[in-house]
């Protein structure tokens, strides 16, 4: 197993829903989170309630990332990264009056893939770059292991979930092939495809209460929404079990969501 004891770790998107989870996680098996988010005042507060840091930085810049490993190298061996930050946006392919101009906006797609794809391969490569440099832990030669997030909606997207699947799908997509590169430096990495969580993504009162009381309806057993830090322990896990590599697992309840 991999201690943490005394290494530092980076959570992108920490701030909040499954990366505040796994930021507190990390921190109860005695490592020193940095939470990476661009929301200031949540991520400062996580970060001091687990006696971590905040480095507010946008994942696609290569720059900013790297500025957020050397804070986490301050803190002890880089030893792990979850990549839990990512938005989502929901829009038809082709526009209900046939028109040119309400055609699924181009941009809004780009920005969907640069942040969840591209931004998570820029954290991983930047961040394995920093595990590479660090001393073995053990016999097998293991200097650290990786977690992304994807999601169900990479193999069951929704209506109006082409952006926000093909990020996920990229994910899952780019676990075997990196893992592969990784393993020359000793570096694990694996993915998992959250379901359907009770996170603050679905907002606060009545309408989202009944908002989430359908979504449920898709689950298979047990038959409600996760909750984070269900999500958390499996991130945990599959960072620490030394055996765990190049693997996608599905977080649902046994969830497969229908078209809409």
């Amino acid at each position: 197993m991999l201690d943490l004891t005394g290494t530092s770790s980076i959570v992108t998107g920490g701030a909040s829903g499954l990366g505040e989870a796994t930021v507190r996680a990390l921190a109860a098996r005695g490592a020193s989170v940095i939470v990476l988010d661009l929301q200031d005042d949540k991520g400062a507060a996580v970060a001091s309630s687990v006696g971590g840091g905040y480095v507010r930085a946008d994942v696609t810049d290569p720059e900013q990332v790297i500025a957020a490993i050397a804070a986490a190298e301050e803190h002890g061996p880089l030893r792990t990264l979850v990549c839990a930050a990512g938005i989502g946006w929901a829009t038809r392919t082709v526009g209900r009056d046939g028109t040119y101009e309400s055609a699924h906006d181009l941009g809004i797609f780009q920005k969907v893939l640069a942040v969840n794809l591209v931004g998570t391969f820029n954290c991983i490569r930047l961040a394995a770059t920093a595990m590479g440099r660090t001393e073995p832990v053990d016999a097998d030669g293991s200097r650290g292991a990786i977690v992304t997030l994807a999601s169900v909606a990479a193999y069951d997207g929704q209506i109006g979930q082409a952006a926000y699947s093909a990020s996920k799908g990229g994910i899952v997509g780019m676990t075997v092939p990196v893992a592969r590169d990784l393993s020359a430096i000793g570096v694990r990495l694996n993915c998992v495809a959250p379901g359907l969580f009770d996170t603050p993504i679905y907002g606060e009162g009545e309408a989202a209460e009944a908002f989430k009381d359908k979504l449920k309806r898709d689950v298979l057993f047990p038959k409600r929404l996760g909750a984070a830090d269900e999500l958390a322990s499996m991130v945990v896990e599959l960072l620490t079990n030394s055996y765990a590599n190049a693997e996608v697992v599905r977080v649902d309840g046994g969830a497969r969501l229908p078209p809409k």
